[in-house]
């Protein structure tokens, strides 16, 4: 499977369609509406706007109020600047009294070339300890079109990790995202490789090569970081005769691998687990294909891990791999390079 297109700005139509009888559904931004693609949602429905300019911890304690009163608040901007800066606000105002609150956050991980200051590689990690936090992560433009029903699904506060400007479209439009539900890729029994986000398409670049080269390849994608954990994974994880591998657009501390770490302890499956992302460090600021690269986050890296657990090289080259999406920094889908 790879991607049969680039959709530009998938949620822009798709939110604006979304909440057309949804009255009680707001929007509040802070400084960066075009940038989150609600500029022209805003425009259709400018009496459920609200902009707060940088001033994130008033939006979110405001975004509380708001929830309180009966609104179902949509919360937009740069995921870094809705956990880092106003994360009193959110655990207490928000998470806390267990308010249905939407954050949509906007450049996870190293989707960005604007460096640590709006890399968010900690995100998952930080909001998976929060009590009552739902965590969600779009992979592809389907999901991006479909995840507004998901996260307004849920009794209580959900911060979700959105893609934006030229966005591929790796699964049909007939198969939504769903709350809880990890998506079967492939289907086999020597590696399991489990990825969420942007490291989906990377894997879906090279598992038709691990098949060529005689791995039998099991491929689950996560798009539900907490709640974490079913049948699904658990048989993904046991059906691994060499070792299961994450792929994650996140730091190795707290994110995907440890999920799948400690529900390998937790259900004593005693698997060997190799785990792929930031090793706790910062990113900087440079275009994503190459931060994947360097970072040890793409197709090629993902070769080697798994020729770790088999114990044999597969053949497989960058030139093999083929060409993958790659999005443009400047480009009439996003509103600044950041």
């Amino acid at each position: 499977m790879t991607a049969t297109e680039i959709v530009s700005r998938p949620y822009v139509d798709a939110f604006i369609a979304w909440a057309k009888d949804r009255p009680d559904v707001v929007v509040l931004s802070a400084d960066l509406t075009n940038s989150c693609e609600v500029g022209q949602w805003r425009d259709t429905y400018p009496d459920r706007f609200f902009s707060f300019g940088m001033a994130e911890q008033n939006m979110l304690g405001f975004a509380a109020g708001l929830a309180r009163e009966g609104y179902r608040p949509f919360v937009h901007t740069f995921s870094v600047f809705l956990y880092r800066r106003p994360y009193d606000q959110l655990a207490m105002s928000i998470a806390y009294p267990n308010l249905p609150v939407r954050l949509m956050g906007f450049l996870p991980g190293i989707t960005t070339p604007g460096g640590v200051t709006h890399q968010a590689i900690e995100d998952i990690a930080v909001l998976r300890s929060m009590p009552n936090m739902t965590i969600l992560e779009t992979g592809d433009a389907t999901e991006v079109e479909t995840v507004l029903d998901a996260a307004d699904s849920v009794d209580g506060p959900v911060y979700v990790r959105v893609l934006r400007g030229e966005v591929p479209r790796l699964f049909p439009r007939d198969e939504p995202f769903r709350l809880g539900v990890h998506r079967v890729l492939s289907e086999g029994t020597d590696i399991t490789i489990i990825t969420a986000g942007i490291t989906t398409e990377e894997a879906l670049r090279v598992t038709p090569l691990m098949r060529d080269a005689g791995l039998s390849v099991h491929h689950v994608h996560v798009s539900t970081h907490k709640p974490f954990g079913d049948a699904v994974i658990d048989d993904a994880i046991r059906r691994a005769s060499h070792g299961v591998v994450t792929l994650e657009n996140h730091t190795v501390v707290g994110g995907l691998g440890s999920a799948i770490a400690e529900r390998i302890a937790d259900a004593g499956m005693g698997q060997r687990l190799v785990r792929l992302g930031l090793r706790d460090r910062y990113a900087h600021g440079a275009s994503k294909e190459y931060l994947m690269r360097s970072l040890g986050l793409d197709a090629m890296a993902l070769t080697a891990a798994v020729e770790d657990l088999v114990g044999r090289p597969l053949g497989i080259t960058a030139d093999r791999i083929g060409a993958v999406h790659v999005g443009a920094v400047h480009s009439a889908a996003k509103a600044e390079a950041l």
